[in-house]
């Protein structure tokens, strides 16, 4: 397997006219399509359009579609027919089903894309599942880039996510100018399917951990007495503080459940990472754990909530509410 590489993303250029070579890559795309106007997706196509990208984008919501259209983006009369028409086409959706169903399903995506186009599957799935569809794709001669995302909705939006990705050399050469324009970090991990995705996993495995970790911990210091914003203050600027630790717990502190990324996102994703170490016959003990802890929080009808509400499964303590809920 090719070493990795690590593409940090350029300062933009202040004027077309200081960099001939990007110049020529951006008119060269007719059209760059987004599909999932999530948090992810949103911010995705806004970051495209900053960096003057001609860009449409598809969601079932079509409030959200007509809001971002309103921003600048072009207008999409016909899902099938845009895609049609595009170089590029972003998937950020939540699962394989999902993805496979908007390229092979009733609307079949996959049929009416041109020969070249390049598919960028951004969802977190298996590897096996990435090789699935790209071998389905690579029948209709459509190259696909392997492209799971991180970073969140903040990042998403500010253009700065990191892109674990594989796929042929002239997929990643066709997307340059597009994978620069929504990320800071982009990681070429090889010329097949399946080598981004099993990556994003352990990524996941990690996270999804780290939160319930995270959650766990300020339980039991709040059922020990700890003051919590305290207890915060501390352990952010202590050793055991995490990435997850210092972005999640902020929210508990403010009774503020809104999903950034929701409980029921680690009941699926550490599902996938179990799965595929199922297949290997390989031992995640803590994996195992904390994909108990998200599944009882979602049993618990917690699933759409954000998902350090993992410590809401904990008896005997009250955790900080919203202010205006201590009114």
């Amino acid at each position: 397997m090719p070493k990795p590489v690590c593409v940090k993303r350029k300062a933009r250029p202040t004027s077309p006219y200081n960099n001939h070579k990007r110049t020529h890559q951006m008119t060269a795309i007719s059209s760059v399509g987004v599909v999932g106007l999530g948090s992810m997706g949103l911010g995705m196509a806004r970051s495209l359009l900053r960096a003057g990208l001609p860009v449409w984008g598809y969601d079932i919501r079509e409030d959200v579609c007509q809001a971002f259209v309103a921003e600048g983006g072009q207008p999409v009369t016909a899902l099938a027919n845009s895609a049609a028409s595009g170089d590029l086409l972003f998937i950020v959706v939540v699962n394989a089903a999902q993805t496979e169903q908007l390229l092979f399903g009733e609307q079949g995506i996959a049929a009416r894309l041109r020969p070249g186009a390049v598919v960028i599957a951004c969802a977190t799935i298996s590897a096996a599942a990435a090789r699935r569809i790209s071998a389905r794709l690579a029948e209709q001669q459509v190259l696909m880039l392997d492209a799971p995302i991180s970073g969140g909705a903040v990042r998403a939006a500010a253009g700065e996510l990191t892109i674990m990705a594989s796929g042929p050399a002239a997929a990643f050469e066709r997307a340059e100018t597009a994978l620069a324009a929504v990320a800071a970090k982009i990681y070429r991990l090889g010329d097949e399917a399946g080598q981004g995705s099993q990556i994003k996993l352990v990524n996941q495995l990690l996270a999804g951990v780290h939160i319930a970790a995270a959650a766990e911990a300020m339980a039991y210091g709040i059922r020990q007495g700890c003051d919590p914003q305290a207890l915060y203050d501390v352990i952010s600027h202590s050793a055991g503080n995490s990435w997850m630790f210092e972005n999640r717990v902020p929210h508990l502190l403010a009774g503020d459940y809104q999903p950034r990324s929701a409980v029921d996102i680690f009941v699926k994703d550490l599902g996938l990472v179990l799965d595929s170490a199922q297949d290997a016959v390989f031992p995640l003990p803590l994996t195992a754990s904390a994909h108990q802890m998200f599944k009882q929080a979602s049993a618990a009808g917690l699933g759409r909530e954000d998902d350090i509400a993992v410590a809401k499964i904990f008896p005997g303590i009250r955790l900080p509410s919203a202010a205006n809920e201590e009114m």
